[in-house]
């Protein structure tokens, strides 16, 4: 089974959210956009619910400076989701494993990670496209389904 979760840092503290928005307004131009935010969202495959709820408190976030949810939070905003390519270096899901492996001394689980962009305010479509162009580098990312995968297997081929 494959558990989903998502993080984000508490507002006031969400300064990479912030950072973000200033540059799509100076830099793209985008003088509509008045709000964004940035989650984190982790797949984990091949642990226990328990674990995985242990580890939602204790590895994927820091319970005073984040807020969970297992569902992608609703409202009027523009949604996309960027992730690694497959074979690309996806250190934040490499970390994660490693630590619930640390904490269970047992097999490493599978963990993916996507970054969760949502843009807030009377953004274009044509605007929309320009700020996921700018987010997705097609050399090193994707933008990733919002559908929670059956499996993190990878498929074979040949």
């Amino acid at each position: 089974m494959v558990y989903r979760i998502y993080v984000e840092k508490k507002k006031g503290l969400a300064g990479e959210a912030d950072a973000l928005l200033n540059e799509i307004n100076n830099i793209l131009s985008i003088r509509s956009l008045t709000a964004l935010r940035i989650l984190n969202r982790y797949d984990v495959e091949n642990i226990d619910k328990e674990l995985f709820d242990y580890a939602v408190k204790n590895v994927f976030s820091e319970p005073q400076i984040d807020n969970v949810s297992e569902e992608l939070p609703q409202d009027d905003a523009y949604v996309f989701a960027v992730e690694y390519l497959p074979g690309q270096f996806d250190q934040r899901a490499d970390s994660a494993a490693q630590c619930i492996q640390l904490l269970t001394g047992g097999e490493r689980p599978l963990v993916t990670s996507a970054k969760i962009i949502a843009v807030k305010g009377d953004v274009s479509d044509e605007e929309f496209e320009k700020i996921k162009a700018y987010m997705i580098n097609p050399v090193e990312s994707r933008e990733a389904s919002m559908e929670t995968p059956e499996t993190l297997e990878l498929c074979s081929f040949g």
